[in-house]
């Protein structure tokens, strides 16, 4: 993998009673060079700079990992990732390879469908675009399940595009720094202020340390995601449809598969309940049927 070459001069971090600037109406210059400043300065100091995806600029290797990070925590895709990568090297490795091998890896990351959807963007950079990953974010937001924040993720760690978006780590800082007496604050007033103070010199690092200031101030303060308007909290996974779509796949992934009746007797849950979840996943195309018998493609 290649390490990023970036050296970040030394800087100085603002003091903590500084006062933010005003939200509404355009930053000025020096408000702008004091946030960037501020933030370059944690990263520098604070930044979790062990991540293995950020030692490398492969589009592949970025995309696995985005996709990877959705909604799993750090420490288990730090786990599961170079697993991955070093059983599925590249887009055409992945492309060719049966879902079930790819789930059998995936298995403990979660949100299995994840994985199809790598799989499927995988076939489409390798039939459509030779094996090379576009450098365009209305190009990768076409991709299957890659939403555009997603896209312009990839856009700034693989190509360092100087992209505006916001994800929830970037969405709790700026809400923590700009926001502080506000309540519903709306990501239509948070883009501009993204935009404003984007670090152009190198997308790459400043959304790096955007996430991780994002990730610090949830385990230090009040989570600022609550103020925002677009706040839902999850449900609760156990007992969930999740769960059990979960449960099914981890028991299809150890063998040939198995007759929905017995997986009925191993799952103990409601067999109409269980009939749409398996309809579902049919529909997605994670769970293959033939008559009563049930596996993975």
């Amino acid at each position: 993998m290649r390490r990023d070459s970036t050296v970040m001069k030394p800087v100085q971090l603002l003091p903590e009673n500084r006062s933010p600037p005003a939200a509404c109406g355009n930053l000025t210059d020096d408000e702008c060079r004091s946030f960037q400043q501020e933030v370059l300065s944690f990263y520098q100091v604070h930044g979790r700079h062990d991540m293995c995806w950020r030692h490398t600029t492969d589009p592949y290797q970025i995309v696995v990992s985005e996709l990877m990070l959705q909604q799993t925590q750090v420490e288990r895709v730090s786990i599961k990732f170079p697993r991955f990568i070093a059983r599925f090297p590249d887009f055409a490795t992945l492309a060719a390879a049966p879902l079930h091998e790819i789930l059998t890896i995936w298995q403990g990351m979660g949100y299995n469908r994840r994985a199809l959807y790598l799989k499927r963007c995988a076939e489409i950079v390798t039939h459509d675009h030779h094996g090379v990953l576009p450098a365009d974010v209305e190009a990768l937001v076409t991709l299957p399940g890659i939403g555009r924040a997603t896209a312009s993720s990839i856009a700034a760690f693989a190509f360092n595009m100087p992209v505006v978006f916001i994800e929830t780590n970037i969405r709790r800082v700026y809400i923590h720094h700009f926001f502080p007496e506000r309540e519903t604050i709306t990501d239509n007033e948070i883009l501009p202020l993204v935009a404003q103070t984007l670090y152009r010199k190198n997308p790459r690092v400043w959304y790096w340390a955007l996430m991780d200031w994002g990730a610090a101030l949830k385990k230090t303060i009040t989570n600022p995601n609550r103020r925002s308007a677009h706040y839902t909290r999850q449900a609760p996974f156990a007992g969930s449809d999740r769960e059990i779509r979960g449960r099914i796949v981890r028991q299809l992934v150890t063998g040939a598969g198995m007759n929905e009746d017995e997986l009925l007797v191993y799952l103990k849950e409601d067999a109409g309940r269980v009939g749409e979840i398996l309809a579902t996943l049919e529909r997605e195309g994670l769970v293959v049927r033939e008559g009563t018998h049930l596996y993975l493609p």
